[in-house]
């Protein structure tokens, strides 16, 4: 009897370890998928995707001393709409990619450390170079009631590109594309960006 009862133990203990693996397996892949939306929301300049990703109570924190923070969905989109339009303005194109090292999953909370690169590709009537810029970021996101992630927290401030191009993949966890490195490094014209 007591023989079949730690039979059952350990089956009930490796059931709900399985199953908090797969729960924590299927966290990391929507959290990734976030990175995914940022992808395509810059190469598209759809600021829909961008709604799509913020909580209705988020904060973005600006890296410029002069800005004070974002508060609210709205709000944040507004500053994408903003500089989604700078870009198409010029009849340029933005490109966005990110490489997460650290991920802190605690309940219904993750905590994001990364960096990111973003490619400012002129209009070909400019007759200018592909441009670059990089930078660190920190991210909080929060599983909402309809099971969904959802960025609540959005901080960053610039780094070296190589930061970005040295980062180690790890595993679960975003990595992005592979942008190959560009000839030299040009400094972006906008200086307005989210």
């Amino acid at each position: 009897m007591f023989k079949k009862a730690t039979h059952r133990l350990a089956l009930a203990v490796c059931l709900y370890l399985a199953a908090m693996h797969l729960a924590f397996a299927n966290d990391n892949e929507a959290l990734n998928e976030l990175y995914t939306h940022f992808n395509e929301a810059f190469n598209e300049l759809d600021v829909s995707r961008i709604h799509a990703i913020y909580s209705e109570d988020a904060c973005y924190i600006p890296e410029s001393q002069g800005e004070e923070i974002t508060v609210g969905r709205d709000n944040i989109v507004a500053l994408y709409k903003t500089f989604f339009g700078k870009i198409q303005h010029k009849k340029a194109k933005i490109e966005v990619d990110f490489r997460v090292i650290e991920r802190n999953i605690d309940g219904t909370s993750a905590t994001d450390i990364g960096y990111y690169l973003i490619r400012f590709h002129p209009s070909i009537d400019a007759g200018e170079p592909v441009s670059e810029f990089a930078g660190k970021f920190v991210t909080v996101s929060k599983k909402k009631a309809d099971g969904k992630w959802y960025l609540t927290v959005d901080t960053n401030n610039r780094a070296e590109a190589a930061f970005y191009f040295n980062a180690k993949p790890s595993s679960n966890l975003y990595y992005g594309r592979q942008f190959s490195t560009l000839n030299s490094y040009v400094k972006p014209k906008i200086h307005d960006e989210p």
